[in-house]
């Protein structure tokens, strides 16, 4: 396929905050931040890819415009595979990980986009021959509230959507007994501390972290990537998930066994290209695979594709906001604990192009 046109753009959506919107990210969080590649081939066909954004768009964008999309206006790419693993080669000397794998990623997404459309398929079919689930499970994935009354209300909001399965971001033993004490003693609960706990805490409170039946505790220490501490951290009845904040299927292979789930974000590492080689890793070493995916334009869409045909692969986020609008229609594939797959060419992405134009900022 031939490039034509190349574009990035900034696309920043207001949500109310949970409480006072801190915790997750280093100030408030009150907003959907999308950092966008719009691609264009000679025959008109438009592929949208999305690098992982939030506080980091900026830096995403300028990447993408100074780094990415010289090489690909106006080249002709026919293994777009084989073309992200040269352009990691190429760009190497800037960092082979964080925000110039997180621009790599937006573009490799545009191109599986691209190619899809120009097969008049959907990107599931495109990427692989194997049957397609048409639906699976999801879970909603609440925002870090800091206080035992909100976790309480937010748990009883997921409950009145339909959700069947919750996920924290609490990092204190009694936000979480919150939670737990509305959903029951049975329906699964997950707990993401981003990295705010040590394994001395771990360790100490094991046998309370075991009877809040936690699903899974998902990147209990920092940094992400000591897998050696993880490694000694892994038990049968405290399963381990990380995987979010590596990039390239390269720090999932250096990984190993260290934990138990997997949750690479195709945002982050490197696009489909290197989801597709993380997949077929996790199929070798019988890895359950729980993606990372707060996010709702085409990384969202690319992450559906990609469930779509992998096994291993179930239980899709949902960033619990209400937005004051969606970028694409979520509501058509989404209702309570279920995701349907589109079934439109390419990733069943289309921006709304009201919406569009009046939060595009950049």
């Amino acid at each position: 396929m031939h490039i034509t046109k190349a574009e990035t753009s900034i696309v920043q959506i207001p949500f109310p905050p949970a409480g006072d919107g801190t915790g997750i990210m280093p100030t408030t969080w009150n907003s959907l931040e999308f950092a966008l590649v719009r691609l264009e081939d000679e025959h008109g066909n438009v592929g949208w890819g999305e690098g992982f954004g939030y506080f980091t768009v900026d830096a995403t964008k300028a990447i993408i415009d100074r780094l990415l999309l010289p090489r690909v206006l106006g080249s002709t790419i026919t293994d777009i595979r084989a073309w992200n693993r040269q352009t990691q080669l190429d760009i190497h000397l800037f960092g082979r990980y964080g925000i110039t794998i997180f621009a790599l990623s937006a573009v490799d997404i545009a191109l599986w986009d691209l190619a899809a459309k120009r097969e008049n398929l959907p990107l599931h079919e495109l990427i692989s021959s194997a049957p397609a689930r048409t639906s699976f499970d999801c879970y909603a994935s609440l925002m870090r509230y800091g206080r035992a009354d909100l976790v309480t209300e937010a748990s009883t909001e997921a409950l009145r959507r339909g959700y069947t399965s919750i996920k924290l971001h609490e990092t204190t033993l009694v936000d979480i007994q919150a939670c737990r004490d509305v959903i029951g003693p049975d329906m699964p609960m997950s707990v993401d501390v981003n990295c705010q706990w040590s394994e001395q805490f771990v360790n100490t409170h094991r046998h309370e972290l075991q009877d809040l039946n936690i699903a899974w505790l998902e990147e209990p220490i920092f940094p992400p990537e000591d897998h050696r501490a993880l490694t000694r951290l892994r038990s049968a009845d405290l399963p381990l998930a990380a995987g979010e904040n590596w990039c390239t299927a390269q720090q999932f292979t250096d990984a190993g066994d260290s934990v138990d789930i997997w949750q690479p974000s195709v945002t982050k590492v490197g696009g489909i290209s290197a989801y597709l080689d993380i997949l077929e890793l996790a199929a070798t070493h019988n890895k359950t695979v729980i993606p990372h995916c707060p996010y709702f334009g085409p990384g969202f869409f690319a992450t559906i594709h990609l469930a779509a045909v992998h096994e291993h692969m179930d239980n899709i986020e949902i960033l619990f906001a209400d937005p004051k609008a969606w970028l694409a229609p979520i509501d058509a594939i989404h209702a309570g604990d279920r995701i349907t797959i589109p079934t439109g060419a390419g990733l069943g992405f289309a921006p709304d192009p009201q919406v569009y134009g009046r939060y595009r900022r950049a």
